[in-house]
């Protein structure tokens, strides 16, 4: 936001302007506070446009129409006249990110959040429709993430980049990628355009990917027109619901009214915009806007100006968005607790033989590998985001660029044997040797928060409320990201302080834990032991979980509420009497609907809910490490197979009949591991470091 500038206005009907928060082609944007300290957008149409009258009498007319709009996803439009002979337009003044933002900030969200946006936007798109209007220019940028839950904004409204978004007639820009094919190709357009522009969106919601690409604005636009979506990063589980969305024929798209049962969230799936990493974002945005609605108001005995207001917000961190601007404020700029969004994942595109990435029958070389990346001893190295964390050579922590190896920033004072853990992607937590948890911003390594009494001896997990971690002691510690105090301290029970360190995942409510032999589920809330699977591997068991579903593997594969510890079912392979051969599973991999696990080196597929067999064209004909990951990425199944002295890794396709890659890299079959993130498999072998592609 920028101060008001000679010829803006001071105020406009019950408005006191406080500054710019945007403009284009079309008009300015101020933020504006009535007198009882409620903000407002309100837009002025620009006052070389003002003489135009049939232009003036159409914006003037279309915003009382979207007064007609009352429902609780959009962002409603508050009053709208005529001062000075130029129209202006107060709207709503919402506050939290949009889902543009979100996305870049936290990844794509998961399915029942994607759920809930759907029936959320459906609504809105039936509320907006009923009052005669179609939005036209519905995405990502267009939907803010309130406490509240989405809405909808720049509807009924001059965009000041493309004009009118709302018309009766007449046609307008349509945003590449997600306006419907009717609209590229310029035909009158109704409710049904809209519904294609909700499935580009959760398309991008769901998986972080837009459903259709291009080299150039027109590429786009013939995607839309003649291509198919991109949609193979979506999941399984929303697939079929999104995809008539984007039907070619505006007759075959759903109605809102067919889209919100069948989207149909789990209970209490509303919490997202409650609780998590988007509702922290929130609620720094409200601080900000409290600020803006208090500072005039404050009985200081000194007038605060209006440039003192500007100032104070402008010191960046936080938005409080309504239709077509930012207020910003971050508080103490030394403040250990103020952390800087996430940043977006640079992300790497699929190769495709077809545009010549590389040769059918061929296996591609890496995208880069960098010898001595890292100590002998780390732990599997952690991508988040931009960057991929791994302990140094001759100690500490260093963080390479996920696009290149080359290193962003290191902290030599962590003991990177301790293990460590992404905050929310925005802080990596990390111990020195003194047991001390220190935070660092995970893209530029920026120190921020530590927590002296942690006794970190091996960090389990993090969610968005605390750190979980195993003390010098063997106990299991929370630590609240908020304040860096212990919040409880619990035995579990088990063996947590073996060789081979214990390993924790989340599930609602639960951190569920595998020591040597045994798993045990706590309480995220006290600490208070849920329940406890014993004996169920010599060594430490593997662990996955997939919403209330807990996966454990070793001398079978299980599968339990992951709340109350109740068996789901399981699987232990049935061997010919008087055979003795030692059966183990392997680690678990969930991805959507399904867990993958090796028993015997051969990788099985089963559907998580019911354990049952799947379709998958691979089943018991492929063979891996009996002890290594499996990794699903991209379009791709990645199984690594060792020998003595070294080994490969074999990448299936899932979803076509392409050629399989292998990739022969593995020097060291007793220390390598894959993991991936952004359209990159990540390989450690030893103390190399390489990034794979995928397609």
């Amino acid at each position: 936001m920028r101060p008001l500038e000679s010829g803006d206005p001071i105020s406009l009907g019950p408005y006191h302007l406080r500054g710019v928060l945007g403009e284009g082609g079309m008009g300015r944007v101020y933020v504006g506070q009535d007198a009882q300290g409620r903000a407002a957008a309100v837009k002025v149409l620009h006052a070389h446009l003002a003489h135009d009258q049939n232009l003036t009498q159409r914006f003037v007319r279309e915003a009382r129409m979207a007064q007609a709009v009352t429902g609780d996803g959009v962002a409603r439009v508050l009053d709208t006249r005529t001062d000075g002979g130029r129209p202006w337009i107060a709207s709503e003044f919402l506050v939290g990110p949009t889902l543009d933002e979100a996305v870049r900030a936290h990844g794509p969200l998961d399915d029942p959040a994607v759920r809930v946006l759907a029936v959320a936007l459906a609504r809105a798109l039936r509320d907006i429709h009923a009052a005669g209007l179609v939005h036209r220019d519905l995405k990502p940028s267009n939907i803010v993430l309130t406490s509240s839950g989405p809405r909808v904004i720049d509807f009924g409204i001059a965009r000041p980049e493309h004009g009118f978004t709302l018309t009766t007639t007449g046609q307008i820009p349509v945003t590449p990628g997600y306006g419907a094919p009717e609209q590229v190709l310029g035909h009158r357009v109704g409710p049904a355009a809209d519904l294609f522009s909700l499935g580009a969106v959760l398309v991008y919601a769901s998986s972080g990917q837009r459903a259709y690409e291009g080299a150039h604005v027109a590429a786009v636009q013939y995607e839309v027109v003649h291509g198919e979506p991109r949609l193979h990063a979506v999941p399984d589980g929303l697939r079929p619901l999104i995809a008539p969305l984007l039907a070619k024929d505006p007759a075959h798209r759903p109605t809102p009214e067919q889209l919100i049962p069948a989207f149909d969230p789990p209970r209490g799936a509303g919490r997202v915009w409650k609780k998590g990493p988007i509702a922290q974002d929130v609620t720094e945005r409200e601080r900000g806007l409290g600020l803006l609605t208090t500072l005039p108001a404050q009985g200081t005995g000194k007038p605060v100006t209006r440039r003192r207001v500007l100032t104070a917000l402008a010191v960046g961190g936080v938005v409080a968005a309504g239709g077509g601007g930012a207020v910003w404020w971050r508080g103490r700029a030394d403040d250990p607790f103020d952390i800087p969004p996430a940043v977006a994942t640079p992300k790497a595109r699929p190769y495709s033989a077809e545009r010549g990435d590389y040769v059918h029958g061929q296996t591609p070389d890496p995208l880069w590998t960098v010898e001595s990346a890292m100590d002998a001893q780390t732990p599997a190295p952690l991508p988040v985001r931009d960057v991929i964390v791994a302990g140094a050579p001759g100690g500490g922590l260093v963080a390479r660029r996920v696009v290149d190896g080359s290193v962003a920033w290191k902290a030599p004072d962590a003991d990177a044997v301790r293990r460590y853990v992404s905050l929310s992607d925005r802080l990596v937590a990390a111990a020195d040797r003194n047991g001390v948890l220190r935070t660092y911003v995970a893209s530029t390594g920026e120190p921020k928060w530590t927590a002296d009494e942690a006794e970190v001896a091996t960090f389990l997990a993090a969610d968005d409320d605390a750190v979980y971690v195993v003390t010098e002691g063997g106990r299991v510690r929370s630590i609240g990201r908020s304040d860096g105090r212990v919040r409880w301290t619990a035995d579990s029970g088990i063996e947590l302080t073996g060789t081979s360190r214990a390993r924790g995942v989340l599930a609602p409510g639960r951190l569920v834990l595998a020591g040597t032999r045994d798993v045990v589920a706590l309480a995220t809330g006290d600490g208070r032991r849920a329940w406890t699977l014993p004996d169920q591997a010599e060594g430490r068991p593997g662990l996955a979980v997939g919403g209330d579903t807990a996966v454990v593997t070793g001398h079978r594969l299980v599968a339990l509420d992951a709340t109350s510890g109740k068996e789901r079912w399981h699987e232990a392979p049935k061997l010919k009497k008087g055979l003795d051969l030692t059966v183990f599973w392997g680690p678990p991999t969930i991805v959507g609907p399904h867990v993958y696990a090796a028993v015997l080196g051969v990788p099985r597929r089963r559907a998580l809910a019911d354990g049952q067999g799947t379709d998958w064209v691979y089943e018991g004909l492929v063979e891996c490490d009996p002890h290594g990951p499996l990794v699903v990425h991209g379009e791709g199944f990645w199984a690594p197979v060792v020998g003595s002295t070294g080994g490969g890794i074999n990448v299936l396709d899932l979803v076509g009949d392409r050629t399989s890659w292998v990739f022969r890299l593995i020097d060291h079959p007793d220390r390598y591991w894959l993991n991936a993130d952004g359209g990159r498999v990540f390989l450690t072998d030893g103390t190399s470091l390489s990034a794979l592609p995928v397609f």
